[in-house]
C-alpha cells in the first residue's frame, strides 16, 4: 500500500512580498489556475487516494490547508508544533501515518514544486514502489538530470551500481551534495554522475521509523509515544514532545548515514520554483512576452513581469520591468534584478 507525506511547512520568503509568513508560497497560484499545493495533490491522487495522503504543515496554515484541500481528511492534517526541518517532519509523519495505515511504503514530497509531465511522474513513483516492495531495507531518491550548471540545487552523485525495475533505472547512491559555487557545478555537469536532489523520497514507513531510530535517537525517542497514544491526546503529546527533535535535514540525519540508499534519475520537468525567474521560464506570455498576473495588464509594452494580487495594475511604454503588487506594498523595478526583490524587505 502506498500513501504520501506532504511537505508544507515552510515559508517561501524567496518570492516577497507575494509571498509572506502568513501565506508562503505553496499556498500561491504561481504557475497555473491551481495553487502550488493544490497541483502536488492533484498530481497524485490517480495512484494514491486522497485518504492515504497526508500533509504536515504548521499551525498557521491549517486553515489554508482546509480552505484549499477540502477533501482531505482532517486526520490527515499533520500539524507542527514549530518548523523545524525536515527529519523532525519526516519521522513525526511517519508515525502518525503508520497509526492509520500498518506496513505501508511511503512517498515524501515537497508541497510547492513544478512537475510538467505528471503521468511520468506518477509512473516514476510507481516504480520506486516496486522497487521498495522487493528491497525493503532500501531509500530511493528521485534525482533530475542536470540541465545547466544549477548554484541553487544539492546533488546527488551515484555510483556505477545499476539495478532496473520496469523500464527505470535505479542506482545506488555515492553522496549527497551541498549546493556548490558554479565552477564546481560545471564540473559536476561534465563528470556525467551528478543529479540535481529535489527532495522526494519513497521508503517503507517501517524502514524510515527503523533509520530515524539508529541515526538520530534523540528525534525518534522524542516521538515513539505517539504511535501508542490514544486519538484524542495525539496532538497534546505531539506539542510536549516535538521540541525535544534534533532541528536537522532527512539528508544529514539519516541519508548521507544510511547504507542502502538508490536513485531513479527523472526527466519529468521538475522544477523546485524557488526564485522569480523560474515563473518567467513556465508562465504563459502574451504575444509581447509580458507575464500578467490577476488583474494586471499592458499596453504597448513588453517583456515586462505585471503581478497584482489586490489591485489593478496596468503598464504602459514600458520594457523589461518587473510591478509586483500584494498587500498594500507594491515594487517596480527593472526585471533584471528581481532575484533580489527580497532585500527591499527592510525599507518598505
Amino acid at each position: 500500500m502506498l500513501t504520501a507525506l506532504i511537505m508544507a511547512g515552510g515559508k517561501g520568503t524567496r518570492f516577497w512580498p507575494l509571498s509572506t509568513e502568513e501565506k508562503p508560497k505553496q499556498f500561491l497560484k504561481l504557475i497555473g489556475e491551481e495553487t502550488m499545493i493544490q497541483m502536488t495533490v492533484n498530481r497524485i491522487k490517480s495512484i494514491i487516494p486522497i485518504e492515504r495522503i497526508f500533509v504536515c504543515t504548521g499551525v498557521m496554515y491549517v486553515d489554508l490547508v482546509k480552505e484549499q484541500l477540502p477533501e482531505l481528511p482532517e486526520r490527515n492534517i499533520i500539524v507542527e508544533p514549530e518548523g523545524r526541518n525536515t527529519a523532525p517532519c519526516i519521522a513525526l509523519s511517519a508515525m502518525v501515518i503508520d497509526r492509520y495505515y500498518k506496513n505501508s511504503n511511503m512517498v515524501v514530497l515537497p508541497s510547492d514544486h513544478l512537475i510538467k509531465d505528471e503521468e511520468e511522474f506518477r509512473n516514476t513513483l510507481l516504480a520506486a514502489d516496486s522497487f521498495i516492495k522487493e528491497k525493503d531495507e532500501a531509500i530511493v531518491t528521485l534525482g533530475m538530470n542536470p540541465s545547466r550548471p544549477e548554484v541553487g540545487y544539492g546533488y546527488i552523485k551515484y555510483s556505477n551500481e545499476v539495478l532496473k525495475t520496469n523500464d527505470f533505472r535505479v542506482i545506488k547512491v555515492d553522496a549527497f551534495v551541498e549546493k556548490p559555487n558554479l565552477d564546481t557545478a560545471k564540473k559536476y555537469l561534465r563528470e556525467g554522475n551528478y543529479l540535481w536532489n529535489g527532495g522526494m523520497f519513497i521508503w517503507s514507513i517501517n524502514n524510515v521509523i527503523n533509520q530515524i531510530k539508529m541515526y538520530s535517537p534523540n528525534t525518534y525517542n522524542a516521538l515513539i509515544e505517539i504511535m501508542e497514544v490514544s486519538e484524542d491526546k495525539l496532538q497534546e503529546t505531539i506539542n510536549n514532545k516535538y521540541e525535544n527533535t534534533e532541528a536537522t535535514s532527512i539528508d544529514y540525519a539519516v541519508l548521507e548515514k544510511s547504507k542502502d540508499v538508490y536513485v531513479i534519475p527523472s526527466n519529468f520537468g521538475w522544477d523546485d520554483v524557488g526564485s522569480w525567474e523560474a515563473l518567467d521560464r513556465y508562465r504563459e506570455k502574451d504575444e509581447l512576452g509580458n507575464i500578467l498576473v490577476g488583474q494586471s495588464k499592458a499596453v504597448k509594452a513588453n517583456n515586462n513581469l505585471v503581478i497584482s494580487s489586490n489591485n489593478s495594475v496596468v503598464v504602459e511604454g514600458l520594457s523589461d520591468i518587473y510591478v509586483i503588487e500584494n498587500d498594500g506594498k507594491v515594487l517596480v523595478g527593472h526585471k533584471s534584478n528581481v532575484a533580489n526583490v527580497k532585500e527591499l524587505k527592510n525599507i518598505v
